[in-house]
């Protein structure tokens, strides 16, 4: 498939210019390059990139802060004192005219239970990112699935009007030539060149589904080139294993995405509560200052002598009156958690409702299947023996043509209900988070 993936891209890059060209891919072929190229998906892969640095971010903060500082000073005016010495009182100026502060300042949590809780929970956030990414995949699957199942559908209906406008066409020309003959009524050769007319717009209208079908899968695919894509398989194909999806393939809701973004939601809320209840618990960090301080008169870049200075110290922070903000946040907090375990109880119940629903329509349409392959026999078998009653003229045309519209609706019909089968299969699959790619 990778070799195959690789030539499909080879085509993309030397085909502008060139005239549209066809290439046969398979589901499994066109979901690989849909997962490479969907931008929808680039954007979940970002996400998750983003949530991570996030937690990067959060983890620096249980590492040293260093800083360093550099201020300088010039005095315009020096302060003045006035002191009194032996009855005489006397101006002085304090001061200098040049300050330079220059030092490295350092700190350090020791003790900070909120700060660590963040990190867990920034952990989580990382799994809520990815199932979200996850989830882009399956709905993106899904999505290329029933494009693909479409274009099935186009190619083998647009392939059973051609081939009832090619009867109707050979019916026609046939009478042509018993009129020429003078066997044949002008009414028959007109009634016949009717029905051709008739046809001919279903066909144009099969083309017409046929390219928006190819145009649908190509948009999922994030191709832009002039490029048919067409499937590997028929639909007939397909029909032969439809009869025991539900039993084989289980209907366990663990690998549900939404269930398991609820699951993640609900670790979060845990998580929450657990930290406000940390807001209480005192905090401690430790800090260092080495600094140097210069004083000078006159040039500020001359004369500097820079004198050292530096302390260690603990900062304790004891939390113990915050007029009930605490106690509400922590309530707040507990009431959004009792909320998402309603939502998680009922999301179970509806997603059993929406599995065995599921499951009902495959066996139905399963059902229809075998009903119309039946059909079609029949109505095959009917067709053959009007067309032969039709050619030694122990039938009417409208007998032929009736037999022929009972052929094509009952070939139609029996396509209809494959491809509702294979769809309600890919929604079932998505519903499970079923990941087939």
């Amino acid at each position: 498939m990778r070799t195959k993936i690789l030539l499909f891209f080879l085509t993309l890059l030397f085909l502008p210019g060139l005239k549209a060209q066809e290439v046969t891919m398979s589901r499994e072929e066109c979901i690989q390059i849909a997962l490479k190229d969907n931008p929808t998906v680039k954007i979940a892969d970002w996400e998750v990139k983003k949530v991570d640095y996030a937690k990067k971010e959060t983890l620096a903060s249980i590492f040293p802060s260093i800083d360093f500082s550099g201020a300088y000073q010039r005095s315009i005016e020096l302060q003045t004192i006035r002191m009194d010495f032996g009855g005489e009182s006397q101006s002085l100026k304090m001061g200098s005219d040049n300050t330079w502060n220059l030092g490295f300042s350092a700190s350090l949590p020791l003790i900070a239970p909120t700060l660590w809780k963040a990190i867990s929970i920034s952990d989580t956030q990382i799994l809520a990112s990815l199932e979200e990414s996850r989830a882009s995949r399956l709905n993106l699957v899904n999505e290329i699935n029933k494009a693909y199942y479409a274009l099935m559908l186009a190619v083998a209906s647009k392939k059973v009007v051609q081939q009832n406008y090619d009867v109707a066409l050979f019916n026609a020309d046939l009478y042509k030539k018993q009129y020429e003959n003078g066997t044949a009524s002008e009414y028959d050769v007109l009634r016949t060149s009717v029905q051709v007319k008739n046809i001919e717009p279903e066909l144009l209208q099969s083309d017409i589904a046929l390219r928006q079908c190819q145009l649908q899968l190509k948009v999922l695919m994030g191709i832009t080139t002039d490029l048919v894509i067409l499937p590997d398989l028929t639909l007939n194909d397909m029909s032969q294993d439809m009869f025991s999806y539900p039993e084989a393939s289980g209907t366990s809701l663990q690998d549900n995405t939404s269930l398991r973004s609820l699951e993640i939601q609900k670790k979060m809320l845990t998580q929450n509560v657990a930290l406000k209840k940390f807001a209480w618990i005192p905090t401690l960090g430790a800090s260092y200052n080495l600094s140097w301080t210069s004083l000078s008169n006159g040039s500020p870049f001359r004369n500097q002598q820079f004198n050292p200075y530096s302390f260690v110290g603990l900062a304790l922070s004891v939390p113990i009156f915050s007029g009930g903000s605490k106690l509400y946040g922590l309530k707040q907090a507990q009431v959004q958690l009792k909320e998402i375990e309603i939502q998680k109880d009922y999301l179970i119940n509806s997603l059993n409702m929406q599995v065995e629903l599921a499951i009902d329509n495959i066996n139905r349409e399963a059902a229809q299947i075998s009903s119309s392959r039946e059909s079609v026999a029949q109505a095959k078998k009917a067709y053959d023996i009007m067309q032969k009653s039709f050619e030694i003229g122990a039938a009417s045309y409208l007998e032929l043509r009736d037999a022929e519209l009972a052929n094509t609706a009952s070939q139609l019909s029996y396509l209809q209900a494959i491809y509702n089968y294979l769809v309600s299969t890919s929604e079932l699959d998505l519903l499970l988070g079923k990941e087939n790619y």
